[in-house]
């Protein structure tokens, strides 16, 4: 009997990395590093104001929700300062925004804002269902003694008993 052999597919980014040959892996080096220095202010400010979303990303990957909203938030506080960057693009407008205190309070703390939202938003759901689930309470009781005033407390008993 022929058994035919199949060949696995390349599964992945690694299996496709592997796959290339060694020119151009040294090609797609070369680009990359062409990009990034080319780019580098850009690249500064992008990996000192993601320290948090890079932190998350590492400690807690499998957790999507929390990297996208702490990342959303991140990049909202960080937005202003990379097209400040973009539009002076010289590696000393760079650290002169790293070194200013009052911007890295800005890009880190609206990743904080997202990890305060990404925490304290269950809570305000459940504080709100809660009070919900009162006004519901008290609108049965308000038509329930409605109804015992209209029928008598007897008829009720009897059918509590």
């Amino acid at each position: 009997m022929n058994k035919i052999k199949k060949k696995k597919a390349p599964n992945g980014l690694k299996d496709s990395f592997n796959a290339l040959s060694s020119a151009r892996k040294w090609l797609l080096f070369g680009a990359l590093a062409l990009a990034v220095s080319s780019t580098l202010p850009a690249i500064i400010i992008l990996f000192i104001g993601l320290l948090p979303t890079i932190t998350v990303l590492i400690t807690d990957s499998k957790n999507s929700g929390k990297l996208i909203v702490i990342g959303c938030f991140n990049l909202a506080g960080l937005f202003v300062y990379l097209i400040n960057v973009i539009n002076h693009f010289t590696l000393d407008g760079a650290f002169s925004i790293l070194s200013d205190a009052f911007n890295l309070i800005i890009m880190l703390g609206s990743a904080a804002l997202g990890f305060i939202v990404y925490y304290e938003i269950p809570n305000l759901f459940i504080f709100l269902s809660k009070i919900s689930a009162r006004k519901r309470l008290e609108n049965i009781d308000k038509q329930l003694q409605k109804i015992k005033e209209e029928w008598g407390p007897e008829i009720i008993d009897n059918q509590i008993n």
